[in-house]
């Protein structure tokens, strides 16, 4: 069994999940701490629970999710991994979160670029990498069709979508994205998305105004 915790990190309220099973390994998906008490708040829940992380994971390459990144990864020795199209993305961090009025140090490149025919493991578990694009050209969710759950990024949100405005966005492809690869999970799925409160399929089928 597949267990999930939430923490909502930097201004921009990222979603940072940690998910892990039986074996207590652990996986970490957009780390967004910024601030030093906001690693600290990862760090505490980590070891308070006895996890392991063994990877990190970037649903895309925008600052606001790869905030933690380094921290992270040094500070558990472990990868990371993101969509090839999203690596040039990565790569200029800090140039994104300046435009922003942040201040964010280089992550490291990605070590793990995912695609759909390579599950994310841990522990026992694995997780799908659906490839997205629209929010960003190498935007991926995150599908455990057992656990019967999405982390969907930036891709899709509780009654709304993923911006298409920033460079490499486009609208067109983001709901074919959707349309294509996450309308066509059974309604029940649960949806965790890179911002704001969990939903379902179902509930973005039927109530979402862009679907």
């Amino acid at each position: 069994m597949i267990q999930i915790k939430t923490f909502y990190f930097n201004e921009l309220r990222v979603c940072t999940y940690l998910l892990w099973d039986a074996t207590r390994e652990c996986l970490i998906v957009d780390p967004g701490c910024e601030s030093a008490g906001e690693q600290q708040r990862l760090r505490k829940f980590i070891a308070d629970n006895a996890l392991v992380p063994v990877l990190a994971v970037n649903t895309h390459g925008h600052f606001d999710h790869v905030l933690g990144n380094l921290f992270v990864t040094r500070t558990y020795a472990i990868p990371s991994a993101i969509h090839a199209a999203d690596g040039p993305l990565l790569t200029k961090t800090a140039q994104q979160a300046a435009l922003f009025g942040f201040q964010a140090e280089q992550p490291p490149e990605a070590t793990i670029l995912l695609t759909e025919d390579r599950p994310v493991c841990f522990g026992h578990a694995q997780l799908q990498a659906l490839h997205t694009p629209g929010h960003t050209p190498g935007g991926i969710c995150l599908y455990a069709p057992e656990a019967g759950f999405v982390l969907s990024g930036d891709t899709l949100f509780a009654g709304s979508i993923g911006r298409t405005d920033l460079p490499g966005g486009d609208y067109d492809a983001l709901l074919d994205s959707i349309h294509t690869k996450l309308m066509t999970l059974p309604d029940g799925v649960a949806v965790y998305p890179g911002h704001g409160p969990e939903t379902t399929i179902g509930e973005e089928r039927r109530n979402n105004p862009f679907i």
